[in-house]
């Protein structure tokens, strides 16, 4: 689903480089929930913003489906690419304040011409968050929320789904149960999932982990 190869990561600082990722080369598996662990400013977010296409490596490739994404120069490819094949759920739930809950479901949607709202309600219902669809994001726990956005990430059936520290403003118990979201999602519908966090818990649901150390990626399970 995702190799890398020989990628690397400096960032120009004004007195010295600083080097995030140094040329890993690693396959993430298909169909399988990898969860990447490591503390604030290990390089975790940097390498999900590199396979997004949201930043570019110093060198190396990244490859997703057999295609080289970094060999992609047009930011309408790469845009392409990212809303029909990948799915994004953040931190912050990014929902818009002025829209209904399925409005915001079927927004990616809308984005590439089609106007189903059915089929954000089923993803809604699948959540738990049928009967609320109506509802503005204002009159939601932030759990719901953050179930909401990963339906929205789920809207235009991506293949990969890139979770960038999703349960961060979340309580122990919704930590939990967006875990074992994602580890049902992986297992019942083959969605390859790359959630990167610092909360070591995820571990225990997840198929693989790795974590960065001095600039490299290592397996843990």
């Amino acid at each position: 689903m995702i190799e890398l190869k020989n990628l690397t990561k400096i960032y120009d600082q004004a007195k010295e480089n600083l080097c995030v990722l140094d040329d890993v080369s690693l396959t993430f598996p298909r169909g399988k929930f990898t969860v990447l662990l490591g503390p604030s400013g290990s390089g975790k977010s940097t390498l999900l913003n590199l396979i997004a296409m949201l930043d570019k490596p110093t060198s190396g490739k990244i490859f997703f489906d057999g295609k080289e994404l970094t060999a992609m120069r047009s930011e309408t490819a790469r845009s392409k690419v990212r809303l029909h094949k990948m799915g994004f759920v953040f931190q912050f739930d990014g929902l818009l304040p002025e829209f209904s809950l399925l409005e915001n479901v079927n927004m990616p949607a809308v984005m590439r011409g089609e106007n189903k709202p059915e089929k954000g309600q089923k993803l809604l219902s699948s959540l738990g968050l049928g009967k609320i669809s109506h509802k503005l994001p204002a009159d939601l726990s932030g759990g719901e929320k953050q179930r909401a956005s990963i339906a929205r990430a789920l809207r235009n059936q991506p293949s990969l789904l890139l979770a960038d520290e999703p349960t961060g403003n979340l309580d122990a118990a919704r930590k939990i149960q967006i875990f074992q979201e994602f580890a049902t999602l992986s297992k019942e519908q083959g969605l390859t999932i790359l959630m990167v966090t610092h909360d070591a818990h995820a571990a225990d649901y997840a198929d693989c982990v790795f974590t960065l150390r001095n600039h490299k990626l290592v397996q843990l399970k």
